[in-house]
């Protein structure tokens, strides 16, 4: 029993070393705003169109940065679930000699 448990935390440390390869992106304004994440949702860059920039009032820069950040944290935590399902049904799978199947 305990070697399945040891095995499950090696198993989620290996997603998390996947996960901090994974690249996604939160997009607002057609582009113009781009945020970029891991797969372990943490911020990896955020990009602002110099004409953007310019041309943008404070309030409209930060509800639109607002945005694609969250889209980002959006796309993140879906390949997250995956990820962590696929783990799961994996060890589900290894683990059912416990079950008697």
């Amino acid at each position: 029993m305990f070697d399945k448990l040891f095995e499950a935390q090696q198993k989620a440390g290996e997603v998390k070393k996947r996960l901090d390869g994974i690249t996604v992106t939160g997009t607002a304004e057609g582009g113009k705003i781009t945020v970029t994440a891991n797969g372990n949702k943490v911020i990896q860059s955020i990009t602002i169109a110099d004409e953007f920039y310019k041309e943008a009032d404070k309030e409209e820069l930060e509800e639109l940065l607002q945005l694609a950040v969250n889209k980002a944290l959006e796309q993140a935590e879906n390949v997250s679930q995956s990820e962590m399902a696929a783990m799961t049904k994996e060890m589900l799978g290894g683990m059912g000699g416990l079950f008697g199947q």
